[in-house]
């Protein structure tokens, strides 16, 4: 099942410890290795304690957690006490945008207690994204939901899928959502995966918004940009990426794998992919 199928159901928010300073590497090389729990969601059905415990032994220090799948069967006390005891982060959490209407200041104080530095909205419903105003209204809703997200020390950030560059009107809707959106109160995590796939180039992206993007989803696409697959075994140059990228020390960023014939096997060779690379 697609990730935004649980993405517009709303769900109990999971649980992250408190962020403090992190590394700086002075080797080009990441400090922190994230992963998406979409990439191993089966698993984490099936037993999240037990896969989280595995996505630490790989050799991930962070995750991103998703408040619409509701908590793995498991209450968020649960979830927390299992992120401390295998010494995990979750920086951001995955959320429904409904949640900007409905319960946004209870939300942003779970999240708030939880330690989370951000809440983002992976994707809107089909039916409020088909014209350009629906773009331009729900930026204006980021814009005053992001307000109130920093007056309680979080920040609201949006995700990109690979429709979000379809062309409306001869007009790519995501760059009229972030031109409207202000950066004082929105940010912007790439999902550079999902850019390729929808025609797109990462690294004209992180030109053209380099102050925007502050949490990265890193994916790599076949030759025919159909799907994902294993870092390093598709087109993405990411040596070339994460050099590109300022600050890359203090912006999280997450594998996410969506369609692994293995899901734990994939994450556990991505995770040594990038701990390998050098850039």
């Amino acid at each position: 099942m697609h990730r935004r199928t649980f993405v517009q159901a709303l769900g109990a928010s999971l649980a992250s410890g408190p962020l403090t300073s992190l590394p700086v590497s002075p080797t080009g090389r990441l400090t922190r290795i994230g992963l998406e729990l979409y990439s191993v969601r089966d698993a984490m059905h099936r037993d999240p304690e037990r896969t989280l415990a595995a996505v630490r032994a790989m050799g991930y220090s962070d995750v991103e957690l998703l408040w619409s799948f509701g908590n793995f069967g498991r209450t968020t006390e649960q979830v927390r006490a299992a992120l401390d005891r295998e010494g995990l982060r979750a920086p951001s959490a995955h959320i429904s945008p409904i949640i900007l209407f409905i319960g946004w200041d209870r939300s942003l104080e779970i999240a708030h207690r939880l330690g989370h530095e951000y809440l983002i909205v992976p994707s809107f419903t089909p039916d409020t994204a088909r014209s350009l105003d629906d773009w331009r209204e729900w930026a204006d809703r980021f814009n005053a939901a992001g307000a109130t997200a920093r007056r309680a020390g979080i920040w609201l950030a949006f995700h990109n899928e690979p429709d979000h560059m379809t062309p409306i009107d001869g007009t790519v809707p995501y760059d009229v959502f972030v031109a409207r959106t202000d950066p004082a109160v929105v940010r912007l995590q790439l999902d550079v995966g999902n850019l390729v796939m929808g025609g797109g180039d990462p690294l004209v992206y992180l030109q053209r918004y380099r102050d925007r993007y502050w949490s990265f989803h890193l994916k790599d696409v076949v030759p025919d940009r159909s799907r994902d697959t294993e870092l390093g075994t598709g087109t993405l140059d990411f040596r070339r990426l994460l050099a590109a990228v300022p600050d890359i020390d203090h912006k999280p960023c997450y594998v996410e794998q969506e369609g692994a014939a293995d899901s734990l096997a994939s994450a556990r060779r991505n995770c040594a992919f990038l701990s390998k690379l050098e850039f």
